[in-house]
């Protein structure tokens, strides 16, 4: 009798194990994508796309990659000054018909080159989605929306070289409502198109902005963004076409077929709505790590993008303390900027991303022998303050990870 409970108790235990382990909450959905000049290679792809329906993650699925979007804008930008339709130097209200400028400083022009490199003076306390219907115009009159941290003007530093361009460093996404508004306007194309021809069809990259121009296989593929705490925060099955994916005022219909270019930009969330799967978007940094043969922008417009200023150093600024036209250096030699992502003595060129718990990154190091694109979701909201830096721990320990895969 003995013999025979000991017997079934095994049993019941080798048939509960498999259960526990099914029971397991999965982990946040995650992809690491490394990249050198000529390959591209998913190394790390874990958890669901969607928690409802139970779909495994694919390591090229397109996910929202937040402040990302602003280096794809600021590529934009360069090819569009490359075809001689826009200068990054010239007071942006020649292009929008309206005047822009601080009201701190109302006699000094604002540039693209200002906007792109957050040196404008601008400020997110008022918000920085105009929803369709509202006016571009009356956000930038807001007196909230500006900083009072000098002038726009000043001198960048640059590896070997100065060029004239923006002053004091306020990181503010409203700024890029204005650039993807001066792009439509001096082109006549929508800020969508425009992305879709200087940069995504050049590379060969499937990519949109808030689902505008994605097909039903992309959104069928669509990473749903998670907060740590389970709610859905961004593109669950409900928030995805054939529902309104812009922001739309009330009362607005939701038409962007009478939506004239050049009025409101913001409406295709330039500052963060790219969505993008990670083998794409290291395409992308190919194009980057390879400039002089990538063709994507002339030699002297990628010196520009490539240039760097000096951010700030204290508080979250701390991140961004070496940031050009919407490209970024992290890792400086004899910096003591608090900017450490990679275990390297070297500098990683890039962009970083956090939103809707999602944390993104696309770097490659500053020789052009290895890059990363990646994403982590189900993040906290960054706290600052703590030891690890303005890169979390976890995104630390995802790269210490991809760098002894890519060593092995």
């Amino acid at each position: 009798m003995r013999g025979m409970i000991r017997r079934l108790i095994i049993a019941l235990a080798l048939v509960a194990t498999p259960a526990a382990a099914q029971d397991a909450a999965p982990p946040p959905a995650t992809v690491v994508v490394a990249f050198d000049r000529d390959t591209i290679t998913p190394l790390i792809v874990e958890g669901l796309a969607n928690k409802e329906t139970g779909r495994a993650l694919e390591a090229n699925d397109p996910v929202r990659i937040a402040s990302i979007s602003k280096l794809i804008m600021a590529l934009t930008a360069l090819r569009l000054a490359d075809e001689g339709k826009v200068d990054l130097d010239r007071d942006v209200s020649d292009y929008l018909g309206w005047t822009l400028r601080s009201p701190y400083h109302p006699d000094a022009p604002v540039t693209l080159a200002h906007l792109l490199s957050h040196r404008a003076g601008l400020s997110d306390a008022a918000g920085y989605s105009i929803p369709l219907g509202e006016s571009l115009e009356a956000k930038f009159a807001d007196p909230a929306a500006w900083r009072d941290v000098g002038p726009p003007g000043g001198r960048v530093k640059a590896m070997e070289f100065d060029l004239p361009d923006p002053a004091d460093f306020e990181y503010a996404n409203l700024g890029s409502a204005a650039v993807a508004t001066v792009l439509e306007a001096a082109s006549g194309e929508r800020y969508d198109r425009l992305v879709e021809r200087l940069v995504f069809a050049p590379l060969g990259v499937k990519a949109c902005l808030n689902w505008i121009g994605c097909g039903p296989d992309m959104q069928a593929r669509a990473v749903t963004l998670y907060r740590h705490t389970g709610e859905v925060a961004a593109d669950g099955a409900t928030r995805l076409p054939p529902a309104c994916t812009i922001p739309v005022a009330k009362g607005q219909a939701c038409d962007l077929e009478s939506y004239v270019p050049g009025t409101n930009a913001s409406i295709f969330s330039p500052q963060g709505g790219v969505r993008i799967g990670m083998m794409d978007l290291a395409k992308i940094g190919q194009a980057l790590m390879q400039a002089d043969k990538s063709g994507l922008l002339k030699q002297a417009t990628f010196e520009r993008l490539a240039s760097f200023a000096d951010g700030g150093e204290t508080g979250a600024k701390e991140l961004f303390c070496h940031y050009g036209l919407g490209l970024q250096f992290i890792q400086m030699p004899e910096s003591d900027c608090d900017d450490r992502l990679f275990d390297t003595e070297y500098p990683w060129i890039g962009h970083p991303g956090e939103a809707y718990g999602l944390l993104s990154g696309l770097w490659f190091d500053v020789d052009g022998k290895q890059g990363f694109a990646y994403f982590i979701t189900e993040a906290p909201p960054p706290v600052g303050g703590d030891d690890t830096g303005n890169f979390t721990t976890a995104e630390k320990a995802l790269m210490a990870r991809a760098l002894e895969m890519v060593s092995e």
